[in-house]
C-alpha cells in the first residue's frame, strides 16, 4: 500500500522559513516525479513545485521561484520543499504527491498518489 505522509507545516509570521517533508512509503520514490501542490481554503488546488526522478530537473510556479526550494533524498524516500521568505498568501493545506513520467508536472490529475497534506499558516 502506497503512502505519502507529509510533515513540517505549521504558524509563523511572515518572513519565517518552514522545510515541509514527504516521506513515502509502498513505492520507490526514486521511479516518480514528485510533486508539491497547495490549496487555500475556497480555492483550486494548485502547482507549487515539482522534481523529475533524476533529482536534476525541478520546476517552479512563478508565484514560489526564488523563495522555494524542492529537493529529494531517494536513499531516504523523502521529498522536501523548503520554504524562506513566507508570505500571508503561502497561507495552505500543501500536499504532495507522486506520478510516473507520463502527463504534466503541473497537473493534478496526472498525480497517481497523494498525502494528506500538511497545514502552513503565515501571519502578517
Amino acid at each position: 500500500q502506497v503512502q505519502l505522509v507529509e510533515s513540517g507545516g505549521g504558524l509563523v509570521q511572515a518572513g519565517d522559513s518552514l522545510r515541509l517533508s514527504c516521506s513515502a512509503s509502498g513505492l520507490t520514490l526514486s521511479a516518480y516525479t514528485m510533486g508539491w501542490f497547495r490549496q487555500a481554503s475556497g480555492k483550486e488546488r494548485e502547482f507549487v513545485a515539482a522534481i523529475r526522478s533524476s533529482g536534476v530537473i525541478t520546476h517552479y510556479a512563478r508565484s514560489v521561484r526564488d523563495r522555494f526550494t524542492i529537493s529529494r533524498d531517494n536513499a531516504k524516500n523523502t521529498v522536501y520543499l523548503q520554504m524562506n521568505n513566507l508570505k500571508p498568501e503561502d497561507t495552505a493545506a500543501y500536499y504532495c504527491a507522486a506520478k510516473d513520467y507520463t502527463g504534466d508536472y503541473s497537473r493534478a490529475t496526472d498525480y497517481d498518489y497523494w498525502g494528506q497534506g500538511t497545514q502552513v499558516t503565515v501571519s502578517s
